[in-house]
């Protein structure tokens, strides 16, 4: 891909409350590499630090954890207004739980950035012993298959308005969904391998910053 039409450097946050948000620093450069992008990728923990951002990842971990530590750190309505003003937010695994307006444990006191139009059900797989590693059909991604790791992942049990399924498995669970500039991916890409996810992410926050 030609880099003149990407010149302008994108600032990309991963949260880095909990879950393995360096796997996802290592894989946004490489994507940016491989597209001609000059970005600035870095772990974010507070409020200040997302205030010049393009764009932020939510990563896999514990939704529970990552949810009570950021209401801890006073990132739930710094982060819910940049998603009113449009930033591009992706949800990896339980970064797809928090982006939910609806999980099947918002009872239990689960703090949630409640902006995207789905309903999630958590551990939908099983426990750790039961994660597995699957190829899906992506269309947005192009032909090839993606190499898809669930790691105790949630599930979408239903979408509203405005949310377009990206993918699903054999047998119609939907795991992986957008919403405008909001991206939700029930399994991990950053440990595939395979850039593409990171790529589309990166042309969305590209597409918003003009």
């Amino acid at each position: 891909m030609n880099s003149k039409n990407y010149n302008s450097k994108l600032r990309i946050g991963v949260l880095a409350l909990q879950g393995d948000f360096e796997a996802h620093l290592k894989a946004l450069q490489k994507a940016a590499d491989q597209l001609g992008i000059e970005i600035e990728a870095k772990a974010i923990k507070l409020p200040a630090q997302i205030d010049d951002l393009d764009g932020i990842i939510i990563p896999g971990g514990e939704s529970t954890t990552i949810g009570k530590l950021m209401v801890l750190f006073g990132l739930q309505e710094p982060l819910q207004q940049k998603i009113r003003e449009g930033l591009p937010i992706w949800g990896t695994c339980a970064g797809l739980i928090l982006l939910a307006k609806e999980t099947d444990n918002a009872m239990e006191g689960q703090p949630l950035l409640a902006s995207m139009n789905i309903r999630v059900r958590r551990n939908a797989f099983g426990s750790q012993r039961e994660s597995f590693e699957t190829d899906l059909s992506v269309p947005v991604l192009g032909e090839a298959p993606f190499h898809a790791f669930f790691i105790r992942g949630p599930a979408v049990e239903a979408v509203g308005p405005g949310v377009e399924t990206l993918a699903t498995l054999d047998d119609g669970t939907i795991v992986a969904v957008r919403e405008g500039t909001l991206l939700g991916t029930a399994f991990h890409p950053e440990v595939s391998g395979d850039p593409r996810f990171h790529h589309y992410f990166l042309r969305i926050v590209q597409s918003v910053k003009g």
